[in-house]
């Protein structure tokens, strides 16, 4: 996700979720897993980037700065999009791993030592409004395509195979976390481009997103890459930003069927996918549509006070304006569910939705969870 305002270079995808760790059975022997996750690799969009779009020079889609980081620490505006903490970050703190870098901030001659310690722990490639298609947003320049970011990839898999023998290198990756999240983007270029709506339906679209999808999961495969966990998107109509078009906040249906569309598609891809590889991958898929749905149902269950307003923002649901340092803040970020107007999650809502992957209740998680994911 952006901080534009511009459709195409947004991203809605929702991490939701609000319980307490204690509340799931089994974290404990999770967390426990460490060991067999020695790094995690992180490919997507603004739900995870840690800082990439800093270091891109004519992007505005950017996050580093104030209220952006208010609670990360030392209260830095680090690039994420975020009060805090997002998600790749608390995977990576799940598994006692120091939290992925961005890839640009580790390019130079003055970064090698930090690189090569990096690449054998995890990078995070993700970009703020990128896509699975190389659109809008890399002509302009504003973000790092998912085909980009696996380019960037192989630049770090050559980084840890000349530190590593060929057998190590091939257990190292056999037991990396590659961690994707995308998708809305995408769906976002189709709606606001009549040029594509006219020569593709919404089906035909969301499938060849998905197809798209699989190319480029099949080329970290093909680089040994084994372990997968991917995040479906979310009802990004129930974001603060698409509640404040109408007059009584109201989620946008149609843009959540959209949603949908991809989900189902990106679903049947990976089963066929596993098919196609066999015991040589294994995945979890997170299904971050039903998670939204049960949580703006029956928020109080999950602890949230709010879950149409943005914490930082201006006007309406706060939702009128990008967060900013002159945006109103509220005052307990972990009574939010939405950290901006884009959808954005705050750091809480972020931790909980890796605690939901981790637990042993599957109602979001097929074919495993993420523990049974780690520990297969």
């Amino acid at each position: 996700m952006t901080t534009n305002i511009t459709p195409s270079i947004t991203i809605f995808l929702i991490f939701l979720g609000l319980l307490r760790i204690d509340s799931f059975p089994g974290l404990e022997t999770a967390t426990g897993t460490a060991a067999s996750v020695p790094a995690v690799y992180v490919l997507g969009d603004s739900l995870v980037d840690a800082g990439n779009n800093n270091y891109l020079a004519i992007s505005i889609s950017k996050a580093n700065y104030p209220h952006n980081g208010v609670d990360f620490p030392g209260s830095i505006a680090t690039g994420r999009f975020c009060n805090g903490k997002n998600a790749a970050d608390a995977i990576a703190e799940k598994f006692g791993l120091p939290l992925p870098p961005p890839y640009l901030s580790l390019k130079g001659i003055f970064k090698e030592e930090e690189r090569k310690a990096a690449a054998l722990s995890g990078v995070n490639f993700a970009s703020g409004g990128a896509g699975i298609f190389n659109g809008s947003d890399q002509q302009f320049r504003q973000s790092i395509p998912l085909s980009y970011q696996v380019n960037n990839w192989l630049s770090i898999h050559k980084e840890f195979t000349s530190q590593l023998d060929p057998s190590e290198a091939q257990i190292h990756l056999s037991k990396s976390l590659f961690f994707v999240v995308i998708g809305s983007n995408d769906i976002f270029d189709y709606f606001g481009s009549f040029k594509l709506r006219q020569k593709t339906n919404p089906q035909q679209y969301t499938q060849s997103m998905a197809d798209k999808l699989k190319e480029q999961l099949k080329r970290l495969h093909d680089t040994g890459a084994r372990r997968f966990l991917i995040v479906g998107v979310a009802q990004i109509g129930c974001t603060p930003g698409q509640r404040a078009k109408n007059s009584m906040h109201e989620c946008d249906e149609e843009a959540n069927t959209w949603g949908s569309l991809y989900n189902e598609a990106l679903v049947k891809m990976l089963q066929q996918l596993k098919e196609e590889l066999g015991s040589s991958m294994t995945y979890s898929y997170f299904d971050n549509f039903n998670s939204l749905h049960d949580i703006v149902t029956n928020p109080a269950r999950y602890g949230f006070a709010d879950v149409k307003s943005a914490c930082c923002g201006r006007g309406e649901l706060n939702a009128q304006l990008p967060c900013s340092l002159v945006s109103n803040l509220c005052s307990d970020r972990t009574k939010y569910l939405f950290w901006d107007l884009y959808g954005h999650p705050t750091e809480a809502a972020a931790r909980t939705i890796v605690d939901l992957m981790l637990s042993d209740d599957a109602q979001y998680s097929s074919p495993l969870t993420l523990t049974q994911l780690v520990s297969s």
